[in-house]
């Protein structure tokens, strides 16, 4: 496989370096904004939901597998924590995709001098809202397989592990997704794109998966990783790419 996972991880610090660029703080502004409100939301009013859920996963499986608690508790948690993180994700990027696509833009354009094609903010808007759509109606039957596998016997030990690598990989979609956007690429050049480094795709959705669980963190992964992941299209995929 190609790639390199800490390569990956670079391009991530290296977003979050740009967070502080004074030709992009406005662009950042939003998106964390938007970030916190959405954070401060999932915390008040799912944290409840999430512990009431482990415990019925958990009072699930017949007393004569009560030794197994000590297993069956943190794989109920892990699964049940990886798919409120992730659907908590995609709402997050529907909400926060216009700005998103502005700030990889500027990102492009202030970093590397690439020029983008001008386009009205409106259309702009319009379009990323669109190929939001797009990538959900990707996403959620993947995400609803997962899900049916987190809830069969003996299969849903290793469910944490398929949700944490999933998610990596549809993170870095996510993320990558709005500098080909911005470039005129469809949907499916972006899966191209992606198989280009897989290695690297991995890791970079991987530290990004964990950011988003550090709480305060948390607040800024999502611009920094609009802001990686346009520097890994601009530096490791943008000369390479030849889409069929």
């Amino acid at each position: 496989m190609r790639g390199n996972p800490l390569l990956g991880i670079r391009y991530f610090g290296r977003g979050f370096s740009l967070l502080s660029n004074k030709g992009l703080k406005r662009f950042v502004a939003f998106p964390i904004l938007i970030n916190a409100l959405l954070m401060t939301a999932l915390i008040y009013f799912g944290g409840g939901w999430l512990l009431d859920q482990i415990q019925w996963v958990v009072d699930w499986f017949p007393s004569w597998l009560s030794w197994l608690t000590w297993i069956i508790t943190p794989v109920a948690a892990l699964t049940l924590i990886s798919i409120t993180l992730y659907f908590f994700s995609a709402i997050l990027n529907l909400v926060a995709s216009p700005f998103n696509g502005l700030l990889s833009e500027a990102v492009e354009t202030k970093i590397t001098g690439a020029e983008i094609p001008e386009e009205p903010i409106a259309e702009q808007i319009s379009r990323t809202l669109l190929r939001e759509v797009k990538k959900l109606g990707y996403f959620i039957p993947r995400y609803l397989g997962l899900l049916a596998i987190s809830f069969i016997p003996v299969i849903n030990i290793v469910s944490p592990v398929l949700w944490f690598v999933f998610g990596a990989w549809m993170l870095t979609l996510q993320y990558l997704d709005y500098a080909l956007d911005n470039n005129g690429h469809s949907f499916a050049d972006l899966h191209q794109a992606l198989k280009l480094q897989p290695l690297t795709t991995l890791g970079f959705g991987f530290v990004v998966a964990i950011g988003f669980m550090i709480p305060v963190v948390n607040l800024f992964v999502m611009p920094a990783a609009v802001c990686g992941a346009t520097l890994y299209w601009s530096e490791q995929i943008k000369n390479e790419f030849k889409p069929t």
